[in-house]
């Protein structure tokens, strides 16, 4: 759900599959629909708009409304709208919030500043990875937590279940709260454009870095907020969260709005959007966004069987901070000599060609490219990592893949291949991510 490499996540173009490459991902149709679906409170708002669904961790969300690669280039050039209302939204407050997520989790967060995000990791004692979330520091003794969809249970129970000796509550909020997206180039004048979203003022926008002089009076909070940083703002006369966060390697901003409220705001940023380009994303889009981004989705680069620094996130937790859910496993194998030292790391692989690799394909050392795995298989040769996501890139026109290797095999511009429906094609370790927009 988050951008790992600044921790601070079809249709008929080439190779790209029909549907999302998430494992509880299954396009739907209106005869043949699973028992049990939550809905969003857009839903009615996406089928007005042609939307196509999937049952995504148990919610039917949408999944493209035209073409993959229209809505993934209108990001890139313009701007997208998501309905991102299937995430968990988790309240920790209480005079001893920090230091309860200082234990839960894996990061300080306890070192954030009012109205700061910080992406942090939730750990089994065993430091496998329950979720990775984004927390928001809404006020000197409260936080909000954003989970993973698939994760929201998991997630509550474990935060519930670590209160033990902490003065803190922790509140489900998430079915009182509707979560939309804007990414793109486009998107911070498309915020400031809805004429019904009022800010509290420049003043709680960030102040500059290097004078700590608060921003001009003038200047309209947007303008200053900084990457991981929120704002608090009114839209028809409610409470209405506004973060510079998202999921796609592009700058944008993600609303988080009372329920009722949802559908008028999606339909004022679309109008207000119209003249910048906008248009509606689901989440097949979103999906070759963040891998191009190089940012993990849970399921398929993050588990429980995966610890942080094979993931690439070993930053993320804070071993100088106290204990933690997990600090002992991870001392531990930060020692030299320890079973962490074999264990698979994740990498970027770059392909020739228009041949993706998807989720789960073998990887193997290098090979005449094309030829056929049987050859490979007959010499003996073992399979040294496997793909966790793959796909033609949108954006840069040659397939790209995350995927778990052997250590020895790690090494940015080692050669390998990859097993493609009983071929051998040749693929190159690179570093993340793939794609890096121009930051302010």
């Amino acid at each position: 759900m988050t951008d790992s490499s600044d921790p601070q996540g079809p249709g008929s173009h080439g190779d790209l599959p029909p549907t999302l490459s998430s494992p509880d991902a299954t396009l739907l149709d209106a005869t043949a629909m699973p028992a049990g679906l939550v809905f969003s409170p857009l839903h009615e708002v996406h089928v007005s708009a042609g939307a196509g669904f999937t049952d995504f961790a148990g919610w039917q969300m949408p999944v493209r409304y035209s073409s993959d690669l229209a809505e993934h280039h209108a990001i890139r050039t313009a701007a997208g709208i998501f309905d991102l209302s299937h995430m968990a939204e988790l309240r920790v407050e209480g005079p001893e919030a920090a230091a309860f997520l200082d234990f839960a989790l894996a990061g300080k967060l306890s070192a954030i500043a009012i109205g700061q995000a910080k992406y942090s990791l939730l750990l089994t004692a065993e430091a496998g990875i329950v979720d990775d979330l984004v927390v928001y520091r809404r006020g000197e003794t409260d936080f909000l937590v954003v989970a993973n969809a698939g994760n929201h249970a998991e997630a509550l129970d474990a935060l519930r279940a670590r209160t033990g000796g902490f003065t803190v509550t922790v509140t489900d909020e998430s079915d009182d709260t509707a979560l939309i997206a804007v990414q793109g180039p486009n998107a911070r004048a498309i915020v400031k454009a809805v004429e019904g979203i009022r800010f509290q003022g420049a003043a709680a926008a960030v102040p500059d870095a290097a004078t700590h002089a608060a921003p001009d009076a003038a200047t309209h909070p947007l303008d200053t907020l900084k990457y991981y940083w929120s704002v608090d703002a009114e839209y028809r006369g409610r409470d209405l969260f506004v973060a510079r966060t998202g999921y796609t390697g592009e700058d944008g901003f993600e609303l988080y709005v009372p329920v009722a409220l949802a559908v008028s705001l999606w339909n004022d940023l679309v109008e207000a959007g119209e003249p910048f380009g906008l248009v509606p994303a689901g989440l097949a889009s979103r999906d070759t966004l963040r891998l191009e981004a190089g940012m993990p989705l849970y399921g398929h680069e993050l588990g429980l069987d995966t610890k942080p620094a094979q993931a690439g996130l070993g930053r993320v937790p804070n071993l100088a901070k106290g204990d933690f859910v997990g600090r002992a496993v991870l001392e531990s194998e930060a020692r030299p000599g320890s079973a962490a030292d074999t264990a698979r790391v994740l990498v970027g692989l770059v392909g020739e060609g228009k041949r993706a690799a998807r989720a789960d394909y073998e990887i193997f050392g290098p090979a005449t490219s094309g030829a056929p795995a049987a050859d490979a298989a007959a010499a003996g040769a073992a399979p040294i990592g496997a793909v966790t996501s793959g796909v033609l890139s949108p954006t840069l026109g040659f397939p790209i893949a995350m995927a778990y290797v052997d250590p020895a095999f790690a090494e940015p511009g080692t050669e390998l291949t990859i097993d493609i429906r009983g071929k051998r094609f040749a693929f190159r370790v690179t570093t993340l991510p793939f794609y890096r927009r121009k930051r302010d």
